[in-house]
Formats: structure tokens, sequence, C-alpha cells
């Protein structure tokens, strides 16, 4: 399958900026389920992308703006080649130990609930690390509520567990704190989703993936209770959100911040810009 991403996110601000500094995670890698036909980032003005890669093997890029910063747009299209493999995750940049990934962070730290929580969901199927994996990802589609609409995630996996509700960053976010107190390496994974329900969207999407013995790393999408598939596209993971933010910065100055965001995915040359 061909997915086209068209990615715009624009901040205006009241009163101008001084600087800002920016670091993108927007930028597709290749592995064995996605090949990257074309994929351009650009800026509305004439500063230079720096390319870099993360410690998670994540493609950044960097730069910094000098002001007065009245507006400032990011825009990314491309095109991407993706195949079916039924979640396993192959050929993808792999330099960390599988130890990092059982590390907790602020943001998929499990409390008592969660635990208790993840042993039920995956009891049933206690020798079996796979069936267990799919098990917990049913459960957390089936526990809690998809705020579809909504793109402020509640950003801690227990506070959103507790809640029983949140965006598709706090059921990745709780799969991976479940996952991680059963002793199995999870990380989270952001990038894009097609949708068959519409092809614009207001943010990218996020999932997770499980690593299995003697099978490997597989992608889990507890927001649709499902693996992943090829209407998944791949962009990056980390140990939580924070480390696969499409775009985190700072600036200096500035005030009445405003963000806009216009994401479209869509199979084909069925792409509509707006």
């Amino acid at each position: 399958m061909r997915l086209k991403v068209r990615h715009e996110t624009l901040y205006t601000y009241e009163q101008p900026a001084l600087s800002a500094i920016q670091t993108l995670r927007l930028t597709p890698r290749n592995h064995d389920g996605q090949f990257v036909a074309r994929w351009r980032v650009e800026l509305d003005a004439e500063y230079r992308l720096d390319r870099d890669e993360d410690p998670f093997g994540n493609i950044m890029h960097l730069f910094s703006i000098g002001g007065p910063i009245s507006s400032m747009r990011i825009l990314v299209e491309g095109e991407v080649e993706t195949r079916d493999t039924a979640g396993l995750v192959q050929g993808s940049a792999e330099r960390l130990p599988l130890g990092l990934w059982l590390r907790e962070s602020l943001l998929t730290t499990p409390d008592t609930a969660l635990r208790n929580f993840a042993r039920n969901a995956v009891a049933p199927h206690a020798d079996d690390r796979l069936s267990a994996l799919h098990a917990l990802n049913q459960a957390i589609f089936d526990t809690m509520e998809y705020l579809a609409d909504e793109t402020d995630a509640t950003t801690k996996a227990a506070q959103a567990f507790a809640e029983g509700k949140g965006v598709c960053q706090d059921f990745a976010q709780i799969f991976v704190a479940c996952a991680r107190s059963l002793d199995i390496p999870a990380r989270y994974v952001g990038g894009y989703f097609l949708r068959t329900d519409t092809e614009n969207q207001n943010a990218g999407h996020a999932w997770a993936e499980a690593y299995v013995p003697d099978i490997g790393w597989i992608g889990f999408d507890p927001t649709h209770g499902i693996s992943t598939t090829d209407r998944y596209l791949r962009i990056a993971t980390g140990i939580d959100s924070l480390d696969a933010a499409p775009i985190r910065g700072t600036r200096h100055g500035g005030s009445g911040e405003k963000l806009t965001v216009s994401v479209t995915v869509a199979e084909g040359r069925t792409l509509v810009e707006g």
C-alpha cells in the first residue's frame, strides 16, 4: 500500500517571540515493512535544518530561529510504501539493549491498579507471551474510552487509566506501562494511521511495540485493539511520548501562542491538500 502524508503545523504569537529552538522527529526510516519513496520537511523561512539521529535511531532535524517571530510553519509531505507484516517489525534500527525497554519513566510508571489490570489480562496466557500481549491489547481496548476528537494527552499512563479515557498517546503508554510491569520489553511508537472514515486528521497516531523472544518486536495498537498493518506508518520510537514527540522545543519571549495542526493521510493518489 502507498500512504501519502501531508502534516502541517502552524504556530502564531500575539506577542512575537524573540527566538526559538525546535527538534523535529517527523521523518520515517526504511525497514522491512515500509519503504520511503519520497519525503520532505519544509519551513516557511530560510533556516537550515540540521539532520541527526537520537540514541533510539530516530531521524531528527534541528533548527533555531532568531526573532521577532510572529508565526512559524512546519510542513511535512511524503509517500511511503507499506507492507502488512502482521505486526512484525524487522530491519529497524536497533541500537539499544532490550533491558533499556524495561525502564520506567515518569509517564509510564504503573501504579497498583495498572499492575493488577495487566496481571489479570494476561493470566490465561501465562506460558505464551504473544497471546498474552494480544490479550493485554484487547483488554485496554475494551476497558478504555477513546477520545477520538481530542489531541491533549493525559500524559501519565496511571492517570489516564484511572480516568478510563484518553487519546491514542494515553492508550499506547498504558500498554507500555503494563507490558513492562510484566517484565516484557516495550516501547512507545509515534507515526501515522490511515483511517477508513476520513483522510483529514488533527494529529498523528501512537501505538506500542513489545518484544517476543524468537519472534522479535511486534506492533500493537490498543486504541483499535489490533496489531499494526500496512495502514500504519512508523516514524519514531522511545521510552514514552516525549522521546517520540513530532515537535519539541523552546522559545524565548513571546506570548499568546496558538497551535494549529492539520494532518492528511491517504492511500494512493487520493490525497486532498487543504
